[in-house]
């Protein structure tokens, strides 16, 4: 996954000399991640920036590059530092199209790793989608798997609006194949990773793959299940989600951040309210727990979505519990 997301950048720095990235140690270091690995030598410290500890200026400094005619990469070391940025993503790189009656292009990436990593406690082990795709302007993707990562991140870059990117710390090191030909995957399409006919999951980001464990699991008792990856959630494949929905009759959402008000609340909405006709079941939602992330270990993995979960919601839409 890493070695996809450093290809995509290193591809598009090529082929339009206006990208650059900047972040913390993203240059002499080669990234936190190494995603950035190699770069500063090819491209130069003009094109590959390390900055301070300073999310809130590093981020203004992308915006206002991105306002001037450039294509920045912002990146941020996770997630949970973007917080102190909040205000130069939402007040800014959001709202500037809009408010210039489109006389102003804020053609930006933000990526990281988002979500729950391993021993990082209630800090810095967060999910923090929701934060914005609460916020019109702003285009979100979550890829989840090497070729998607690198097709979805090279749309990121070539797009005329803010896009914000949620990676995995902890599935840097997933493999795929990955074609050595150019391609690009058009934000806005969600994907069936596994066909089915019993029940929808809809799901983005990391748990993916405990979905498919689940799925597989479930298959031995002669559940079909079918997986609907969003990959992106603005804008978000409504239709995808609601032609598996009405197929299968059944649906379960599985996002791994806070259960209220999140993207998985809103997308269990959207199916109770557009398919609920065609529902044999209420909607079910595996999410993290309501509460701050533990640093114990055993308390960490309670606190978040599980196979076991997963399996018990899919049992109780199918009335198998």
């Amino acid at each position: 996954m890493r070695e996809a997301i450093r290809q995509a950048i290193d591809e598009e720095m090529d082929r339009d000399d206006r990208v650059f990235v900047l972040g913390e140690e993203v240059a002499e270091y080669d990234g936190a991640y190494k995603v950035s690995r190699g770069l500063l030598k090819k491209y130069g410290a003009l094109r590959v920036v390390d900055t301070p500890i300073t999310e809130l200026g590093f981020t203004g400094l992308g915006v206002g590059a991105a306002l001037a005619g450039l294509r920045p990469i912002v990146e941020w070391m996770t997630f949970n530092f973007a917080l102190l940025a909040l205000d130069q993503v939402i007040n800014n790189a959001a709202k500037m199209r809009y408010m210039s009656g489109g006389q102003f292009r804020c053609p930006i990436v933000f990526r990281g790793p988002n979500g729950p990593a391993e021993y990082l406690s209630s800090q810095h082990s967060q999910s923090l989608q929701t934060y914005f795709a609460h916020v019109p302007g702003l285009k979100i993707i979550a890829p989840t798997s090497p070729y998607d990562a690198k097709g979805l991140l090279k749309s990121a870059i070539r797009d005329d609006n803010p896009v914000i990117v949620l990676e995995s710390e902890m599935s840097y090191a997933w493999k795929g194949e990955v074609p050595s030909e150019d391609y690009t995957i058009p934000l806005g399409q969600a994907q069936i990773k596994r066909e089915g006919t019993d029940v929808t999951i809809v799901v983005h980001g990391k748990p993916l793959k405990m979905v498919l464990e689940a799925a597989e699991e479930v298959a031995q008792q002669g559940i079909a299940v079918e997986v609907v990856d969003v990959r992106s959630i603005r804008p978000l494949d409504e239709q995808t989600i609601y032609d598996s929905v009405r197929k299968t009759n059944r649906a379960v959402v599985v996002d791994e951040s806070w259960p209220f008000a999140s993207v998985g609340s809103h997308i269990a909405w959207l199916i109770s309210h557009y398919c609920f006709d065609e529902l044999d079941a209420q909607v079910e939602l595996v999410s993290g727990e309501d509460v701050p992330m533990p640093y114990n270990h055993s308390l960490e993995l309670a606190a978040q979505p599980s196979v076991e979960k997963i399996i018990m919601a899919i049992k109780n839409v199918c009335y198998r519990s």
